[in-house]
């Protein structure tokens, strides 16, 4: 089975583009939707949070408050740090067991979002890496109309990650999401049949150079 990465940075677009391959049949999972599951109440993986940054971080119902953990971590590398040591080695273990249950189910082709892909080295694990690019004062408009944070905020999360000249450096294929929905759904599709080779109705020919996809990846 192959698994490719899709990364972006914050208000990129990438949950879009998520979502544009899954109408095509191209199962797609969330490091953002695991990282859900493994702090749910009750859970390991939310004690360990609440060991490390006091109960402060919960909301009245006992659930994680994931914007009071992020002002935190954000404001402070260290703390993110911690974050994401504690964090990441359960949500690798989700995710394991996820691709299990896709591959067993027939899948071949399988897209893991992931907005710190290249920050935490997951490239190693991926068969390749496409990475969507967005202009940084369209992303501060997106996250600040998604989110109701104000451009300091988001600016001070944009430079927790990588810049976007380093992510295409990295990546092995490029989506640029500069325009509108249209724009960025025909994105999508010349990367579905030129890269991912999945047959786009209505679309034949390679639009752009792009790589043949490389060996299946190796079960460990």
């Amino acid at each position: 089975m192959h698994v490719y990465g899709l990364t972006g940075g914050i208000g990129s677009g990438k949950s879009t583009v998520a979502a544009i391959l899954e109408e095509y049949g191209i199962p797609v999972v969330s490091a953002d939707e695991l990282s859900r599951m493994v702090v749910t109440p009750g859970s390991p993986g939310l004690a360990a949070v609440v060991a490390l940054f006091g109960d402060e971080i919960l909301d009245a119902q006992g659930h994680l408050d994931r914007s009071k953990l992020g002002a935190i971590v954000f404001a402070d590398p260290e703390q993110r740090v911690a974050l994401e040591r504690l964090l990441h080695p359960r949500i690798r273990e989700r995710f394991e067991e996820v691709l299990d249950a896709l591959e067993k189910a027939g899948h071949t082709k399988v897209v893991y979002e992931v907005p710190l892909l290249f920050e935490n080295k997951l490239e190693e694990m991926m068969d390749g890496v496409i990475v969507v690019t967005t202009r940084d004062d369209l992303r501060i408009a997106r996250v600040g109309a998604r989110d109701g944070l104000d451009a300091a905020a988001i600016r001070a999360r944009m430079a927790a990650q990588l810049d976007d000249k380093t992510r295409q450096k990295l990546a092995d294929y490029v989506i640029t999401n500069n325009g509108d929905a249209m724009d960025l759904r025909r994105e999508v599709e010349i990367m579905l049949s030129d890269y991912l080779k999945v047959p786009i109705p209505g679309r034949s020919g390679p639009h752009r150079r792009a790589g043949p996809p490389p060996p299946p990846r190796q079960s460990s």
